[in-house]
């Protein structure tokens, strides 16, 4: 029987006296699994980890039946990165950029010339691919450092915030490209994200991480909730419901966006409820509907998250 595609064990990892993961223990094994968590929840460190970049204090990580620590460069030769920010040469074109780190991933010559071909017309620049990346909109930019992430054609890819800086059409763009990686050139998807809907429209399993621990870790059909104590609020702009559902997660009611102009809070009590009404109140937000929410994979993502 094959191993599974990353096992955790117990892990722990201090920097100093912070403790980033408190004996965390998981095993990922779907086509496309999400690592979901706010800010310093621990999912970088936990990337760090499984990719061999940083020893645990304690605990065993393996990918592919390797130890992530002992074998860091065997396990780095068979996985494909992705970058959250801004890290490709602007005055080098995309073909350049793919072939070169192709080469740098170990590939003859004339293998990642043909591999960096391939790569750039999977994601959609192969007639951009001699442009120079500075001349780039962000979402070809966000394209290109994928195609660079698959080029060796690794077993497994890791994309870290993949849908940064996207307008909606290139957000769309950038899910269906991340489902076809997973589903049809059957290449092992983890993204990690804050963004509930990119994670659902992409992935199969969900791993939460929160305050460094695990919260979560399910297949997407299992997770929603079964009953729904919560509630939706519509008003009347999307700007509007942006600033309604940040105001009350950074007030201590986690709250999330839900359709264009809809935003719901899994917890439907009255103190949730006076705190929506004092900021709709306070932003001048006109509350056109309120009404219990229905059961969400959002609201359970919310949930493992927060509380």
């Amino acid at each position: 029987m094959a191993p599974p595609l990353i096992q955790v064990d117990d892990v722990v990892v201090k920097y100093g006296n912070h403790l980033a993961l408190d004996r965390v223990s998981v095993t990922v094994d779907a086509p496309a699994t999400g690592l979901l968590g706010a800010n310093g929840a621990g999912k970088s460190t936990l990337m760090k980890a499984i990719l061999g970049l940083l020893t645990p204090t304690q605990g065993r990580i393996s990918i592919m039946g390797h130890d992530a620590a002992k074998a860091a460069d065997l396990v780095r030769r068979r996985v494909g990165y992705m970058p959250e920010h801004d890290c490709l040469p602007p005055t080098m074109t995309a073909a350049d950029t793919v072939v070169h780190l192709a080469q740098l991933r170990g590939l003859p010559r004339r293998d990642a010339v043909r591999r960096a071909s391939e790569a750039l017309f999977t994601v959609g620049l192969e007639e951009e691919r001699s442009r120079l990346i500075e001349g780039y909109s962000q979402g070809m930019k966000q394209r290109a450092k994928l195609a660079q992430s698959i080029v060796h054609g690794p077993d497994v890819v890791f994309l870290d915030e993949p849908t940064t800086g996207l307008d909606p059409a290139g957000r769309g763009e950038m899910l269906a490209l991340i489902r076809r990686i997973s589903h049809d050139l059957g290449i092992h998807v983890i993204v990690s994200s804050h963004i509930l809907d990119d994670i659902r429209r992409t992935c199969d399993g969900v791993v939460v991480l929160r305050d460094g621990r695990l919260a979560a870790a399910e297949a997407l059909e299992t997770l929603a909730p079964t009953s729904a104590q919560g509630m939706r609020a519509e008003v009347g702009s999307s700007e509007a419901a942006d600033r309604l559902a940040t105001a009350l997660t950074q007030g201590g009611f986690p709250a999330h966006r839900d359709g264009e102009h809809g935003v719901v809070m899994p917890d439907g009590s009255d103190r949730s409820l006076d705190a929506l009404r004092d900021a709709a109140a306070h932003y001048g937000i006109a509350l056109r509907k309120l009404a219990p929410a229905g059961g969400t994979l959002e609201d359970a993502l919310v949930t493992a998250m927060t509380e």
